[in-house]
C-alpha cells in the first residue's frame, strides 16, 4: 500500500529490467511486477531522471483510480487528478510497453480527445512546455494510475519512448538506436551545433553499417573501422572511408567530432578505449554502448562509468557523462560523453 505521507514515484522501464531501477534508485518497491514494464516506488524525496540509466521515465504518483466502469470511466478519471498542480501543459494517455500493454493503445486513442476536451473546458490544460505534464497511466482497461512529469526532471516523449524514423537505404536496425541516442542525450539546438555536415566522425566496430549510415545521414564524413563488411548503401559510399583494422588498435591521424562505437566486447574493456580517445584528445564526443552481464548490471555499469569519471577527473578535465537504457537497446546500455573545452 501506498504511504500517503511520503512521496511517490512511477517509473517506467524496459520489461525485464524492473529489479535494476529498484536497486538504481533505492526507493522502496510498492508495486513492481516482473516483466510489467513499470514500478510504483516510494521513500526517496528526491529522484534525478537523468542520472537513472534504466528509467524511461519518471513521474510523480498522485493516486489511482480502480475498477473503472464500462459505461462511464471519464467521470471517476477527472475527480481522481488532484488540485494540486492547477494547470497542465500536457496530457499523455500511456500504457505498458508489453505485448497486453499494446493492446490497450487503441482504448487509450479513442480516450484521449474526451479526457483533453473535458479539462480544456475547465481551463486545468493548457498549451505551455513549462508547465507540468499531466501522466494517466493504465495498466489495464479497468485501472489507472494519475501522475504528472516535471519538465526539467523527465523525458518528454510519449511513454518515454522517442521514436525515431527507420531509414529504407539503412544497412542494420542499429541505426535507429543512434538515432535515438542524439535525440535523448542532445537538444535540438545541440543537434544543430555539434552534428553539422562535413563534421568528421570514427566508427568502431562499424559493419555492417548501421551508425555510420545515421552520420552520413546527417552529412558527416566517417572513418568506419572493422575487419567485417560494410554492406547495402554503405559499401563504397563516398563520404565513408572503411578501414579493416582492429577498432581496438586504430587511432585517427587528427582529432575528429565523433567517436561512436557498438562493439560486442567487456563494458570495462570499452570504456577504457572510449575514456584514452576523450582523454588523448582524439575526439570531443563520444556515443558508444556498453554490454551488460546477465547478473550485477548495474554494478558492471557503475565500475564502468567510475572507471571514465576517475581518468577525467585526474586529468581535470571538465565533462559531461550521461547513460540510459534507450529503447532500441536490448542487454546494454547507451552512454554519452562530451568533453568540454577550456
Amino acid at each position: 500500500m501506498i504511504d500517503p505521507t511520503l512521496p511517490a514515484w512511477l517509473v517506467y522501464c524496459r520489461p525485464g529490467f524492473e529489479r535494476d531501477c529498484i536497486e538504481e534508485t533505492q526507493a522502496k518497491p510498492v508495486e513492481a511486477l516482473e516483466n510489467s514494464g513499470y514500478l510504483v516506488l516510494q521513500g526517496k524525496a528526491r529522484l534525478a531522471y537523468k542520472q537513472l540509466t534504466f528509467a524511461r521515465q519518471l513521474l510523480t504518483l498522485h493516486g489511482e483510480v480502480r475498477e473503472l466502469p464500462e459505461r462511464d470511466r471519464l467521470t471517476p478519471l477527472l475527480e481522481a487528478i488532484p488540485q494540486s498542480p492547477e494547470r497542465y501543459g500536457a496530457l499523455y494517455l500511456e500504457v505498458p510497453d508489453t505485448n497486453d500493454g499494446k493492446t490497450l493503445s487503441g482504448f487509450t486513442k479513442r480516450f484521449q480527445p474526451l479526457i483533453e476536451q473535458a479539462l480544456r473546458d475547465n481551463e486545468r490544460l493548457v498549451d505551455d512546455p513549462l508547465l507540468p505534464r499531466l501522466h494517466i497511466f493504465f495498466p489495464s482497461e479497468d485501472r489507472a494510475l494519475i501522475a504528472s512529469s516535471d519538465p526539467r526532471n523527465s523525458n518528454d516523449a510519449l511513454n518515454g519512448i522517442h521514436r525515431v524514423s527507420m531509414s529504407a537505404d539503412a544497412p542494420s536496425r542499429s541505426y535507429l538506436k543512434l538515432a535515438e541516442a542524439f535525440e535523448v542525450f542532445l537538444d535540438k539546438q545541440e543537434q544543430a551545433q555539434w552534428l553539422k555536415p562535413k563534421m568528421t566522425a570514427v566508427d568502431l566496430g562499424a559493419a555492417p553499417g548501421g551508425w555510420t549510415w545515421q552520420l552520413v545521414q546527417r552529412g558527416l564524413k566517417v572513418t568506419a573501422v572493422d575487419n567485417g563488411p560494410l554492406k547495402g548503401a554503405a559499401a563504397g559510399h563516398p563520404d565513408i572511408k572503411h578501414l579493416r583494422q582492429d577498432g581496438f588498435k586504430f587511432r585517427p591521424q587528427r582529432p575528429v567530432d565523433w567517436l561512436v562505437c557498438d562493439m560486442v566486447e567487456q563494458p570495462q574493456r570499452v570504456a577504457a578505449l572510449m575514456t584514452e580517445w576523450i582523454v588523448g584528445g582524439f575526439s570531443m564526443n563520444a556515443i558508444f554502448n556498453l554490454k551488460l552481464p546477465m547478473k550485477k548490471r548495474l554494478e558492471a555499469l557503475r565500475i564502468a562509468l567510475d572507471s571514465i569519471r576517475s581518468a577525467l577527473n585526474k586529468k581535470g578535465l571538465r565533462y559531461r557523462l550521461e547513460a540510459k537504457q534507450l529503447y532500441h537497446d536490448r542487454e546494454e546500455v547507451t552512454v554519452f560523453l562530451h568533453r568540454e573545452r577550456r
